[in-house]
């Protein structure tokens, strides 16, 4: 039987260990031994407490169970500095970001960095995806009642972010229909520093990153990253830990989407501290890949538990799933998923003095790419007993085709003709006006000759005038 929880509204999955420990100290007087991490990168606590009283906690939103209310902001901040990121999105600049949504969103929020692979790019209502431009960002909008996302068309300027949110939710009531509408309303709503789209999202593919253990970071300094297998994680233990980080002078602590958290700039001579400091609770941080990788029900046992059965199959086949993520779930007509596999329980039929079996669906990621948006099914309606076969076979398929599809567009690069394309560049900021994009954020068409735009024209950017504009060549591949 899945248990009900109240959530604390984390924003971004960044919190201090000041804030870490008031929440265990509340947690604490209420009368747990444990609070959970959710996969939006929030702090969930049972409902078995009055939550009137875990709103003392400054600056945190409590949602109580089976109630309405906000949702967080998920940030992929944990992994600014550890993993593959943009140049410019450092975490200061994330920290920055976030300050600015000063009110709780109703809507899903994501603000990540194509580059990373441990936080999700496209599971929000509203995601956010930093460009190769500094400060700019695409925006991916999929509304609740949408089937798909829909790329803004414009990249939206950092402290314009927030009062995008807050702007598309007041015109939730107008029931847009496309993104081409809710660019039209923003537009007419508020004054924005858009800048044009000139190449389209390239996401690179990477391995899903390890993400537990003692790491170095740079020369001096290492991350600590700590999973617990039932996402219980004990009161005691995180009160000392936020007292070690308090000093060492840490002053962040940050949530991943895996019910798991890191910990970031230990001082290396510090290290040997930590390694006591684990030591003495007990920590085990030398899980494997089996078992970190996966995205369960919270509070949900009977997914617990068939999580176990099955990582422990690979376990006694020795097969390797370096890479890959897993999701157990219930069938639902719209679901948005964030993992390379999915095992899908169906609903059993309601026939009154008959047990039914439970029966599951297999569905994988277009190139086990979670980000692709595309799933597959497998398999349909199999006993549990058949999951971890058909699982090791597509394990399997997964590392026989792994790197192909990069091979594949290289190729298909090398075959694409290479061409000269003449665009006109702004002299102060190096804005790009390409004739068969136009200028979506001044409502020119696309195929808008640039001798056709006003003389009232201006940059996009910089608002520097048309006659600032010199035609150059840029050299494209044409798809």
């Amino acid at each position: 039987m899945m248990k009900t929880l109240s959530r604390l509204i984390v924003k971004g999955g960044v919190l201090s260990p000041g804030e870490l420990k008031s929440i265990c100290l509340t947690a604490e007087g209420l009368g747990l031994d444990t609070i959970s991490f959710g996969s939006r990168q929030d702090i969930l606590i049972s409902e078995n407490i009055e939550t009137q009283a875990l709103e003392s906690i400054e600056n945190l939103q409590v949602v109580p169970a089976h109630g309405e209310g906000s949702v967080n902001i998920v940030s992929s901040y944990v992994s600014a500095g550890i993993f593959s990121s943009t140049s410019w999105l450092t975490g200061d600049k994330y920290l920055y970001v976030l300050e600015q949504f000063r009110t709780h969103p109703q809507l899903k929020v994501n603000i990540t960095d194509p580059r990373q692979r441990l936080v999700p790019l496209f599971t929000g209502h509203l995601n956010f995806i930093a460009s190769e431009h500094e400060d700019y960002w695409y925006l991916y909008v999929r509304l609740p009642e949408w089937e798909e996302a829909e790329v803004y068309p414009a990249l939206i300027y950092s402290w314009d972010m927030a009062k995008i949110q807050t702007t598309i939710e007041g015109l939730l009531q107008e029931e847009p229909e496309s993104v081409e509408m809710i660019f039209d309303l923003v537009n007419d709503a508020i004054d924005t520093n858009n800048r044009t789209i000139d190449k389209p999202l390239k996401v690179p593919f990477y391995p899903f990153p390890y993400y537990e253990g003692m790491n170095r970071i740079g020369n001096d300094k290492y991350w600590l990253g700590l999973y617990w297998r039932n996402n219980k994680y004990d009161l005691e233990f995180l009160k000392a830990m936020c007292d070690l980080c308090s000093d060492c002078k840490i002053g962040k602590i940050s949530i991943t989407p895996w019910k798991s958290f890191i910990v970031k700039d230990i001082p290396n001579e510090s290290k040997l501290i930590w390694e006591k400091f684990l030591g003495k609770f007990g920590i085990n941080v030398r899980h494997s890949m089996l078992e970190l990788n996966w995205h369960l029900p919270v509070g949900k046992e009977e997914a617990l538990k068939l999580k176990k059965y099955l990582v422990t199959n690979f376990d006694q086949n020795d097969i390797s799933t370096y890479g890959l993520t897993f999701a157990i779930t219930e069938y639902t007509k719209k679901a948005y998923y964030f993992t390379s596999i999915v095992i899908e329980k169906n609903e059993q039929p309601s026939l009154p003095d008959f047990k039914i079996r439970d029966t599951y669906n297999l569905l994988y990621a277009k190139n086990f790419d979670p980000n692709s948006r595309e799933y597959i099914t497998h398999v349909q309606d199999i006993d549990q007993v058949e999951l971890p076969g058909l699982l090791m076979e597509l394990s399997q398929l997964y590392f026989e085709q792994l790197g192909t599809e990069r091979d594949e567009e290289k190729l298909a690069k090398v075959d694409n003709e290479c061409e000269d394309v003449e665009v006109y560049q702004c002299q102060d900021c190096f804005t790009v006006y390409n004739e068969m994009y136009g200028d979506e954020t001044q409502h020119i068409a696309p195929n808008t000759p640039f001798s056709a735009l006003p003389e009232t024209y201006e940059c996009s950017l910089c608002e520097a005038p048309k006659s600032n504009f010199n035609k150059i060549t840029q050299r494209v591949w044409q798809d």
